[in-house]
C-alpha cells in the first residue's frame, strides 16, 4: 500500500493514483459496501459480467485482512447466486487475476453454451459467432439482475 487515501462515504481508503479501480468505480455501480463494491462490467459480447472490487488498493489477495476476505467472498457468493437464479446460465466463472489491473477484484461471469467463447475463458480466442438476438435478450435481462443484487446486498 502507499500513502494516498481517498475519502468515500466518510471512510479513508488507500488508493494508488495510477490504478483505474482507484480512480473510478470500474463499471456501472450496483452496490457500494464497507469493504467492496459490485459493478456490472462493460465487456463487449458478454453483458452478464460483474466485478466485486475491494475498496482499498491492495494488489494481492493474501494481503487483504482475513475479515475483509470473508466479506468479499460473501459478496461474490451472493452475486453468483443471484445470477444463477435470474439468468440460469450453463456455468458461472469466477476469476481473480490482477495481471492487467493489480487491484484485488473478482470477476463473476455468467456463461452460456451458446456464447462466442464457451467453454474457453471470455478473454480467449472466439470459437463461434453468436446470434445477436441471444445477446440482446441477455442484455435486456441485466437491469432486473442489477435490481435483485441491490435488494440482496444493500441491507448489509
Amino acid at each position: 500500500m502507499d500513502n494516498f487515501h481517498d475519502l468515500v462515504d466518510g471512510v479513508l481508503h488507500p488508493v494508488a493514483p495510477a490504478c483505474p479501480l482507484c480512480q473510478s468505480d470500474g463499471g456501472w455501480l450496483i452496490a457500494r459496501l464497507d469493504v467492496c463494491r459490485v459493478i456490472r462490467a462493460d465487456e463487449p459480447g458478454f453483458p452478464a459480467v460483474y466485478r466485486v472490487v475491494l475498496n482499498d488498493h491492495v494488489s494481492e489477495w493474501s494481503d487483504v485482512p482475513e475479515e475483509d476476505q470473508l466479506e468479499v467472498m460473501r459478496v461474490v457468493n451472493t452475486v453468483e447466486r443471484v445470477m444463477r437464479e435470474q439468468l440460469h446460465p450453463t456455468k458461472i466463472n469466477l476469476a481473480a487475476l490482477g495481471n492487467v489491473v493489480p487491484h484485488v477484484h473478482w470477476h463473476v461471469i455468467a456463461r452460456f453454451d451458446w456464447d462466442s467463447h464457451f467453454p474457453a475463458p471470455i478473454w480467449a480466442q472466439s470459437q463461434r459467432s453468436v446470434e445477436p438476438g441471444q445477446l440482446s435478450v441477455l442484455a435486456h435481462l441485466m437491469p432486473r439482475v442489477d435490481d435483485a443484487l441491490r435488494q440482496r446486498l444493500l441491507p448489509w
